[in-house]
Protein backbone atom coordinates (compact mmCIF):
# COMPACT_ATOMS: atom_id res chain seq x y z
CA UNK A 1 0.00 0.00 0.00
CA UNK A 2 1.30 3.46 -0.92
CA UNK A 3 1.30 5.92 1.97
CA UNK A 4 -0.77 8.88 0.76
CA UNK A 5 0.20 11.65 3.12
CA UNK A 6 -1.69 14.31 1.16
CA UNK A 7 -4.89 12.29 1.50
CA UNK A 8 -4.25 11.95 5.21
CA UNK A 9 -3.58 15.69 5.53
CA UNK A 10 -6.89 16.43 3.84
CA UNK A 11 -8.63 14.58 6.69
CA UNK A 12 -7.31 17.17 9.19
CA UNK A 13 -8.99 20.54 8.50
CA UNK A 14 -6.77 22.42 10.94
CA UNK A 15 -3.73 21.78 8.77
CA UNK A 16 -5.12 24.13 6.12
CA UNK A 17 -5.22 27.01 8.61
CA UNK A 18 -2.69 29.83 8.27
CA UNK A 19 -0.52 30.98 11.18
CA UNK A 20 0.64 34.60 10.93
CA UNK A 21 -0.14 34.30 7.23
CA UNK A 22 2.16 31.31 6.84
CA UNK A 23 1.52 27.66 6.04
CA UNK A 24 1.11 25.66 9.26
CA UNK A 25 3.86 23.14 9.97
CA UNK A 26 2.50 21.39 13.04
CA UNK A 27 5.36 19.60 14.78
CA UNK A 28 3.94 19.17 18.28
CA UNK A 29 2.01 15.92 17.93
CA UNK A 30 3.93 14.52 20.91
CA UNK A 31 2.07 16.97 23.15
CA UNK A 32 -1.32 16.37 21.56
CA UNK A 33 -2.20 15.15 18.09
CA UNK A 34 -4.56 16.96 15.76
CA UNK A 35 -7.93 15.33 15.07
CA UNK A 36 -9.24 14.01 11.76
CA UNK A 37 -12.73 15.03 10.68
CA UNK A 38 -14.07 11.55 11.37
CA UNK A 39 -13.34 12.06 15.08
CA UNK A 40 -14.86 15.52 15.37
CA UNK A 41 -17.81 14.51 13.17
CA UNK A 42 -18.45 11.44 15.33
CA UNK A 43 -18.50 13.55 18.48
CA UNK A 44 -20.75 16.19 16.92
CA UNK A 45 -23.15 13.53 15.62
CA UNK A 46 -23.47 11.99 19.06
CA UNK A 47 -24.28 15.29 20.72
CA UNK A 48 -26.57 16.45 17.91
CA UNK A 49 -28.51 13.26 17.24
CA UNK A 50 -28.33 10.47 19.83
CA UNK A 51 -26.74 11.68 23.07
CA UNK A 52 -27.87 10.26 26.41
CA UNK A 53 -26.24 8.96 29.57
CA UNK A 54 -25.07 5.36 29.44
CA UNK A 55 -25.64 2.19 31.46
CA UNK A 56 -28.82 3.61 32.97
CA UNK A 57 -31.65 4.15 30.53
CA UNK A 58 -33.93 1.68 28.76
CA UNK A 59 -34.88 4.22 26.11
CA UNK A 60 -33.42 4.25 22.61
CA UNK A 61 -30.86 7.06 22.92
CA UNK A 62 -29.43 5.67 26.14
CA UNK A 63 -29.13 2.21 24.69
CA UNK A 64 -27.55 3.59 21.52
CA UNK A 65 -24.98 5.61 23.49
CA UNK A 66 -24.25 2.65 25.75
CA UNK A 67 -23.72 0.29 22.83
CA UNK A 68 -21.49 2.80 21.01
CA UNK A 69 -19.41 3.48 24.12
CA UNK A 70 -18.95 -0.17 25.06
CA UNK A 71 -18.06 -1.06 21.47
CA UNK A 72 -15.00 1.13 21.88
CA UNK A 73 -13.78 -1.08 24.70
CA UNK A 74 -13.56 -3.95 22.21
CA UNK A 75 -11.69 -1.66 19.79
CA UNK A 76 -9.20 -0.87 22.54
CA UNK A 77 -8.83 -4.57 23.28
CA UNK A 78 -8.00 -5.16 19.63
CA UNK A 79 -5.61 -2.20 19.48
CA UNK A 80 -3.60 -3.57 22.40
CA UNK A 81 -4.30 -7.25 21.74
CA UNK A 82 -5.58 -7.64 25.29
CA UNK A 83 -7.10 -10.99 26.14
CA UNK A 84 -10.43 -9.57 27.37
CA UNK A 85 -12.20 -6.27 26.78
CA UNK A 86 -13.01 -5.99 30.50
CA UNK A 87 -9.25 -5.69 31.12
CA UNK A 88 -9.47 -2.23 29.49
CA UNK A 89 -10.49 0.50 31.95
CA UNK A 90 -11.51 3.95 30.73
CA UNK A 91 -9.92 6.88 32.56
CA UNK A 92 -9.29 10.55 31.76
CA UNK A 93 -5.78 9.89 30.46
CA UNK A 94 -2.50 8.16 31.17
CA UNK A 95 -1.82 10.39 34.17
CA UNK A 96 -5.01 9.26 35.85
CA UNK A 97 -4.26 5.70 34.79
CA UNK A 98 -0.85 5.67 36.49
CA UNK A 99 -2.36 7.26 39.59
CA UNK A 100 -5.07 4.58 39.60
CA UNK A 101 -2.49 1.80 39.59
CA UNK A 102 -0.25 3.49 42.16
CA UNK A 103 -3.12 4.24 44.52
CA UNK A 104 -5.06 1.01 44.09
CA UNK A 105 -2.43 -1.67 43.46
CA UNK A 106 0.31 0.22 45.29
CA UNK A 107 -1.65 0.89 48.45
CA UNK A 108 -2.94 -2.67 48.60
CA UNK A 109 0.20 -4.62 47.75
CA UNK A 110 3.31 -2.50 48.38
CA UNK A 111 4.73 -2.26 51.87
CA UNK A 112 7.44 -0.38 53.70
CA UNK A 113 10.86 -1.14 52.22
CA UNK A 114 9.50 -2.52 48.94
CA UNK A 115 11.30 -1.12 45.92
CA UNK A 116 9.81 0.49 42.82
CA UNK A 117 12.08 0.96 39.82
CA UNK A 118 11.71 3.87 37.38
CA UNK A 119 14.05 5.15 34.66
CA UNK A 120 15.57 8.56 34.07
CA UNK A 121 13.37 8.78 30.94
CA UNK A 122 10.08 8.97 32.84
CA UNK A 123 7.48 11.68 32.40
CA UNK A 124 6.58 13.46 35.62
CA UNK A 125 3.26 11.56 35.53
CA UNK A 126 5.22 8.37 36.08
CA UNK A 127 7.35 9.83 38.87
CA UNK A 128 5.10 11.91 41.11
CA UNK A 129 2.43 9.22 41.83
CA UNK A 130 5.16 6.87 43.08
CA UNK A 131 6.69 9.61 45.21
CA UNK A 132 3.28 10.25 46.75
CA UNK A 133 3.00 6.55 47.52
CA UNK A 134 6.55 6.54 48.90
CA UNK A 135 5.69 9.35 51.29
CA UNK A 136 2.60 7.47 52.44
CA UNK A 137 3.95 3.91 52.67
CA UNK A 138 7.73 4.32 52.95
CA UNK A 139 8.49 2.38 49.79
CA UNK A 140 11.86 2.92 48.10
CA UNK A 141 12.24 4.35 44.59
CA UNK A 142 15.24 3.29 42.52
CA UNK A 143 16.09 4.98 39.20
CA UNK A 144 17.79 3.37 36.20
CA UNK A 145 20.27 5.77 34.55
CA UNK A 146 20.51 6.36 30.81
CA UNK A 147 23.55 6.38 28.55
CA UNK A 148 24.85 9.47 26.77
CA UNK A 149 22.83 8.64 23.67
CA UNK A 150 19.62 8.30 25.69
CA UNK A 151 19.25 4.55 26.02
CA UNK A 152 18.33 2.76 29.24
CA UNK A 153 21.46 1.39 30.90
CA UNK A 154 20.43 -2.25 30.94
CA UNK A 155 23.42 -3.37 33.01
CA UNK A 156 22.46 -0.89 35.70
CA UNK A 157 18.84 -2.05 35.51
CA UNK A 158 19.82 -5.66 36.04
CA UNK A 159 21.87 -4.68 39.09
CA UNK A 160 18.94 -2.78 40.61
CA UNK A 161 16.59 -5.76 40.32
CA UNK A 162 16.37 -7.85 43.48
CA UNK A 163 13.84 -9.75 45.60
CA UNK A 164 13.00 -6.36 47.14
CA UNK A 165 11.81 -5.10 43.73
CA UNK A 166 8.03 -5.30 43.77
CA UNK A 167 7.11 -2.94 40.93
CA UNK A 168 8.69 -1.53 37.76
CA UNK A 169 7.04 1.44 36.05
CA UNK A 170 8.61 2.42 32.74
CA UNK A 171 7.93 4.49 29.67
CA UNK A 172 7.65 2.73 26.29
CA UNK A 173 8.83 5.68 24.19
CA UNK A 174 10.40 8.81 25.67
CA UNK A 175 8.24 11.85 25.04
CA UNK A 176 11.28 14.11 25.42
CA UNK A 177 13.96 12.44 23.28
CA UNK A 178 12.15 9.68 21.39
CA UNK A 179 14.05 6.65 22.73
CA UNK A 180 12.21 3.36 22.24
CA UNK A 181 12.73 1.47 25.48
CA UNK A 182 13.25 -2.34 25.42
CA UNK A 183 10.14 -2.84 27.54
CA UNK A 184 9.66 -6.50 26.64
CA UNK A 185 13.11 -7.43 27.89
CA UNK A 186 12.75 -5.22 30.96
CA UNK A 187 9.38 -6.75 31.79
CA UNK A 188 10.73 -10.29 31.52
CA UNK A 189 13.63 -9.43 33.83
CA UNK A 190 11.26 -7.83 36.34
CA UNK A 191 9.03 -10.87 36.34
CA UNK A 192 12.04 -13.07 37.14
CA UNK A 193 12.29 -11.38 40.55
CA UNK A 194 8.52 -11.40 41.06
CA UNK A 195 7.85 -7.73 40.29
CA UNK A 196 4.83 -6.36 38.46
CA UNK A 197 5.28 -3.96 35.54
CA UNK A 198 3.42 -0.89 34.30
CA UNK A 199 4.26 0.53 30.86
CA UNK A 200 3.43 4.12 29.94
CA UNK A 201 2.50 3.79 26.27
CA UNK A 202 1.43 7.35 25.46
CA UNK A 203 4.11 7.89 22.82
CA UNK A 204 4.11 4.31 21.57
CA UNK A 205 0.46 3.69 20.74
CA UNK A 206 0.27 6.39 18.00
CA UNK A 207 3.43 5.17 16.25
CA UNK A 208 3.61 1.39 16.44
CA UNK A 209 1.61 -1.79 16.97
CA UNK A 210 1.39 -2.70 20.66
CA UNK A 211 0.71 -6.23 21.89
CA UNK A 212 0.32 -6.34 25.66
CA UNK A 213 0.19 -10.12 25.68
CA UNK A 214 3.47 -10.36 23.79
CA UNK A 215 5.01 -7.75 26.11
CA UNK A 216 3.50 -9.63 29.08
CA UNK A 217 2.69 -6.23 30.60
CA UNK A 218 0.83 -6.30 33.88
CA UNK A 219 -0.47 -2.79 33.24
CA UNK A 220 -0.34 -0.56 30.14
CA UNK A 221 -1.67 2.99 29.93
CA UNK A 222 -2.21 5.52 27.15
CA UNK A 223 -4.07 8.75 26.41
CA UNK A 224 -6.61 9.14 23.62
CA UNK A 225 -5.46 12.61 22.55
CA UNK A 226 -2.04 11.27 21.56
CA UNK A 227 -3.57 8.83 19.04
CA UNK A 228 -5.62 11.48 17.20
CA UNK A 229 -8.59 11.15 19.56
CA UNK A 230 -10.17 13.61 22.01
CA UNK A 231 -8.72 14.88 25.26
CA UNK A 232 -10.19 13.66 28.53
CA UNK A 233 -10.18 9.95 27.66
CA UNK A 234 -7.53 7.31 28.22
CA UNK A 235 -7.09 3.65 29.01
CA UNK A 236 -5.59 1.45 31.68
CA UNK A 237 -5.04 -2.12 30.58
CA UNK A 238 -4.51 -4.53 33.44
CA UNK A 239 -4.32 -8.29 33.67
CA UNK A 240 -7.67 -9.64 34.81
CA UNK A 241 -6.38 -11.34 37.95
CA UNK A 242 -4.63 -8.17 39.10
CA UNK A 243 -7.62 -5.92 38.48
CA UNK A 244 -9.88 -8.35 40.32
CA UNK A 245 -7.54 -8.32 43.31
CA UNK A 246 -7.26 -4.52 43.45
CA UNK A 247 -9.67 -2.36 45.48
CA UNK A 248 -11.64 0.39 43.72
CA UNK A 249 -9.89 3.73 43.52
CA UNK A 250 -12.91 6.02 43.44
CA UNK A 251 -16.43 5.53 44.75
CA UNK A 252 -19.73 6.51 43.17
CA UNK A 253 -22.17 5.48 40.51
CA UNK A 254 -21.55 2.61 38.10
CA UNK A 255 -18.77 1.04 40.17
CA UNK A 256 -21.32 -0.53 42.52
CA UNK A 257 -23.49 -3.62 42.38
CA UNK A 258 -25.57 -2.54 45.38
CA UNK A 259 -25.40 0.07 48.13
CA UNK A 260 -26.89 0.28 51.60
CA UNK A 261 -25.75 2.48 54.47
CA UNK A 262 -24.23 -0.62 56.01
CA UNK A 263 -22.16 -1.83 53.06
CA UNK A 264 -21.43 -1.55 49.35
CA UNK A 265 -20.91 -4.46 46.99
CA UNK A 266 -18.65 -3.44 44.14
CA UNK A 267 -19.37 -4.02 40.47
CA UNK A 268 -17.46 -6.46 38.27
CA UNK A 269 -14.76 -5.48 35.82
CA UNK A 270 -14.37 -3.10 34.14
CA UNK A 271 -16.98 -1.01 35.94
CA UNK A 272 -15.36 -1.41 39.37
CA UNK A 273 -12.84 1.23 38.34
CA UNK A 274 -15.17 3.57 36.44
CA UNK A 275 -17.02 5.67 38.99
CA UNK A 276 -19.46 8.31 37.78
CA UNK A 277 -20.60 9.45 34.37
CA UNK A 278 -17.67 9.01 31.98
CA UNK A 279 -16.59 11.10 29.01
CA UNK A 280 -19.09 9.40 26.72
CA UNK A 281 -18.34 11.49 23.66
CA UNK A 282 -14.63 11.24 24.32
CA UNK A 283 -14.82 7.46 24.46
CA UNK A 284 -16.79 7.23 21.25
CA UNK A 285 -14.43 9.73 19.61
CA UNK A 286 -11.50 7.55 20.69
CA UNK A 287 -13.15 4.64 18.92
CA UNK A 288 -13.30 6.66 15.70
CA UNK A 289 -9.62 7.59 16.08
CA UNK A 290 -8.61 3.96 16.59
CA UNK A 291 -10.54 2.95 13.48
CA UNK A 292 -8.84 5.73 11.54
CA UNK A 293 -5.31 4.76 12.55
CA UNK A 294 -5.89 1.05 12.03
CA UNK A 295 -7.30 1.76 8.57
CA UNK A 296 -3.99 3.39 7.63
CA UNK A 297 -2.07 0.51 9.22
CA UNK A 298 0.84 0.50 11.64
CA UNK A 299 3.23 -1.10 9.16
CA UNK A 300 2.67 1.87 6.86
CA UNK A 301 2.79 4.42 9.69
CA UNK A 302 6.04 3.03 11.10
CA UNK A 303 7.75 2.93 7.71
CA UNK A 304 6.67 6.45 6.78
CA UNK A 305 7.56 8.01 10.11
CA UNK A 306 10.92 6.24 10.20
CA UNK A 307 11.78 7.74 6.81
CA UNK A 308 10.61 11.18 7.92
CA UNK A 309 12.57 10.97 11.17
CA UNK A 310 15.73 10.08 9.24
CA UNK A 311 15.21 13.07 6.95
CA UNK A 312 14.58 15.43 9.86
CA UNK A 313 17.63 14.14 11.72
CA UNK A 314 19.85 14.64 8.66
CA UNK A 315 18.56 18.15 7.99
CA UNK A 316 18.81 19.30 11.61
CA UNK A 317 22.27 17.81 12.02
CA UNK A 318 23.45 19.96 9.11
CA UNK A 319 22.72 23.16 11.06
CA UNK A 320 25.76 24.73 12.73
CA UNK A 321 25.64 24.99 16.53
CA UNK A 322 22.64 22.65 16.79
CA UNK A 323 22.95 19.62 19.07
CA UNK A 324 20.38 16.83 19.13
CA UNK A 325 19.64 15.56 22.63
CA UNK A 326 19.04 11.82 22.58
CA UNK A 327 20.52 9.84 19.70
CA UNK A 328 19.51 6.29 20.56
CA UNK A 329 19.53 3.87 17.66
CA UNK A 330 15.89 2.95 18.23
CA UNK A 331 13.77 6.11 18.20
CA UNK A 332 10.22 7.16 17.42
CA UNK A 333 9.35 10.43 15.70
CA UNK A 334 10.65 12.86 18.31
CA UNK A 335 13.72 15.09 18.02
CA UNK A 336 14.88 17.32 20.87
CA UNK A 337 17.68 19.78 20.31
CA UNK A 338 19.45 22.79 21.69
CA UNK A 339 20.80 25.70 19.66
CA UNK A 340 23.88 27.53 20.83
CA UNK A 341 23.13 31.11 21.86
CA UNK A 342 19.35 30.88 21.45
CA UNK A 343 17.01 29.99 24.30
CA UNK A 344 14.40 27.37 23.34
CA UNK A 345 11.55 29.73 24.21
CA UNK A 346 13.00 32.44 21.96
CA UNK A 347 13.38 29.92 19.14
CA UNK A 348 9.81 28.71 19.62
CA UNK A 349 8.53 32.29 19.39
CA UNK A 350 10.41 32.98 16.17
CA UNK A 351 9.31 29.68 14.64
CA UNK A 352 5.70 30.50 15.47
CA UNK A 353 6.00 33.63 13.35
CA UNK A 354 7.11 31.33 10.52
CA UNK A 355 4.07 29.05 10.95
CA UNK A 356 6.04 26.31 12.70
CA UNK A 357 4.63 24.82 15.91
CA UNK A 358 7.11 23.03 18.16
CA UNK A 359 7.29 22.47 21.92
CA UNK A 360 9.94 24.14 24.08
CA UNK A 361 10.89 23.62 27.72
CA UNK A 362 11.48 20.56 29.86
CA UNK A 363 8.55 18.54 28.44
CA UNK A 364 7.54 17.34 31.92
CA UNK A 365 10.83 15.44 32.08
CA UNK A 366 13.08 17.54 34.27
CA UNK A 367 15.30 14.56 35.24
CA UNK A 368 16.22 14.12 31.56
CA UNK A 369 17.12 17.79 31.29
CA UNK A 370 19.27 17.46 34.42
CA UNK A 371 20.97 14.38 32.92
CA UNK A 372 22.05 16.41 29.88
CA UNK A 373 22.70 19.55 31.90
CA UNK A 374 20.25 21.71 29.97
CA UNK A 375 17.34 23.76 31.24
CA UNK A 376 15.15 22.73 28.33
CA UNK A 377 15.11 21.81 24.68
CA UNK A 378 13.25 22.54 21.50
CA UNK A 379 11.26 19.48 20.44
CA UNK A 380 9.84 18.61 17.05
CA UNK A 381 7.49 15.64 17.19
CA UNK A 382 6.09 13.93 14.13
CA UNK A 383 2.68 12.52 13.27
CA UNK A 384 1.02 10.70 10.42
CA UNK A 385 0.29 13.97 8.61
CA UNK A 386 3.77 15.52 8.62
CA UNK A 387 5.82 15.94 5.46
CA UNK A 388 9.35 16.81 4.40
CA UNK A 389 8.00 20.27 3.65
CA UNK A 390 7.24 20.66 7.36
CA UNK A 391 10.83 19.74 8.14
CA UNK A 392 12.16 22.15 5.52
CA UNK A 393 9.99 24.90 7.03
CA UNK A 394 11.41 24.11 10.48
CA UNK A 395 14.99 24.22 9.23
CA UNK A 396 14.41 27.52 7.41
CA UNK A 397 12.89 28.98 10.58
CA UNK A 398 15.89 27.89 12.64
CA UNK A 399 18.29 29.48 10.17
CA UNK A 400 16.27 32.69 10.32
CA UNK A 401 16.50 32.66 14.10
CA UNK A 402 20.27 32.24 13.86
CA UNK A 403 20.47 35.24 11.54
CA UNK A 404 18.44 37.33 13.99
CA UNK A 405 20.62 36.38 16.96
CA UNK A 406 23.79 36.77 14.92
Amino acid sequence: MTYDVEKIRSDFPILSEKVHGKRLAFLDTGASAQKPSVVTDTIASLYNKTYANIHRGVYKFSQHSTDAYEAVREKVRGLLNAKFSHECIFVRGATEGINLVAQSYGRAFLNEGDEVILTTLEHHSNIVPWQMLRDEKNIVIKVVPITDDGQVDMDAYKKLLSPRTKFVSIIHVSNAIGTIVPVKEMTALAHEVGAKVLIDGCQAVPHMAVDVQDLDADFYVFSGHKIYGPTGIGVVYGKEELLNAMPPWQGGGDMIASVTFEETIYNELPHKFEAGTPDIAGGIGLGAAIDYVLDIGFDEIEAYEEELLAYATKELTSINSLRIIGTAKEKAGIISFVLEGIHPHDLGTILDQEGVAIRTGHHCTQPIMDRYEVHGTSRASLGIYNTKQDIDQLVAGIRKAQSIFG
